[in-house]
């Protein structure tokens, strides 16, 4: 427990400070935004390119993760159909909701990956995210559109949208590269490294001023469901299918780290855009994350 809590410290630690800078103005509000979209597409893919390249993943780990990560997904899908049996929840609530109990923080889990299990586990952790953004994207978009429905949804604009993902191209890149066995030479190596680590530390400053504490006062039942789901029930039920599926080590952990992450920031913009419950949508992604601090030690301390 003592090393889970002293490799994510750092974690929770410069999200806070992200959250400090903010509130005091420094060095912009200006400044934010465009540091997420830099992080996003400049220094994320050449991370993911340049750890995956170097990674040696056995190609049996590839179908491990992409099988888990199915039965995962599925699992919270069927738990939120029941749910809604009972709760009545309205469509926006409901996809606002079904979006904090199934997404995950790909900034937060690639920092965590690097800093608690080295470069393995940052690369296994890449390969989870290179098969689960593109899966839960689909499964929010159609949740959306079976219970928002405001008009049809155009799936070829947001099929484009997840293949451009730059966290999808690193990865699959990376992936390629890393199975090819081609390496990196050392003029490239030493313009990739630095990029690498950049991207990290202001990655996670950027979710820390993103956080909309304001937003807490929507706090309610449908956010203490959502964040029970994702950040106990979802890394429980994980540990159960890793454990039917012999699956322990390095590629547990990463399967658990990936089910106790607090829920997308990307979630915002995705509820707002297809009729979702904007206001709650953003305090369960700011009040995930503030929880995540206490409980994200605990889940992977019991189940690694």
């Amino acid at each position: 427990m003592e090393v889970l809590i002293q490799a994510l410290v750092p974690v929770f630690g410069l999200i806070l400070l992200g959250q400090f800078l903010r509130r005091v103005h420094f060095p912009g509000d200006g400044f934010w935004p465009l540091a997420e979209r830099f992080t996003y597409y400049v220094l994320f893919p050449p991370m993911l390119l340049y750890k995956l390249g170097n990674a040696q993943i056995p190609t049996s780990a590839y179908g491990d993760i992409a099988l888990v990560v199915i039965a995962m997904a599925a699992t919270i899908t069927l738990l939120m159909v029941v749910l809604q049996l009972w709760q009545r929840w309205s469509g926006a609530v409901f996809s606002s909701v079904y979006q904090g109990a199934i997404r995950f923080n790909s900034f937060v889990g690639l920092a965590a990956a690097g800093l608690m299990l080295g470069d393995d586990g940052l690369s296994l952790f890449a390969v989870g995210v290179a098969i689960n953004v593109p899966l839960l994207n689909l499964l929010c978009i159609l949740m959306f559109s079976v219970m928002v429905g405001q008009g049809p949804v155009r799936l070829v604009p947001m099929l484009k949208a997840i293949v451009t993902n730059p966290l999808i191209v690193g990865s699959v890149a990376g992936a390629i590269w890393g199975y090819l066995g081609i390496g990196f030479h050392p003029i490239i190596a030493r313009f990739l490294e630095p990029l690498s680590s950049m991207a990290l530390p202001l990655g996670l400053l950027t979710v820390g001023a993103g956080l909309q504490f304001k937003a807490l006062r929507h706090a309610s039942m449908p956010f203490v469901l959502s964040s029970a789901l994702k950040l106990v029930l979802l890394p429980v039920v994980t540990a159960g299918l890793a454990a039917w599926l012999g699956i322990d080590g390095l590629m547990l952990q990463v399967l658990i780290l990936l089910a106790a992450l607090p829920t997308a920031s990307s979630a915002y913009i995705l509820a707002r855009q297809l009729g979702g419950d904007a206001p709650l949508m953003a305090g369960i992604i700011s009040g995930q994350t503030l929880l995540a601090i206490l409980i994200m030690p605990v889940m992977l301390g019991l189940l690694t």
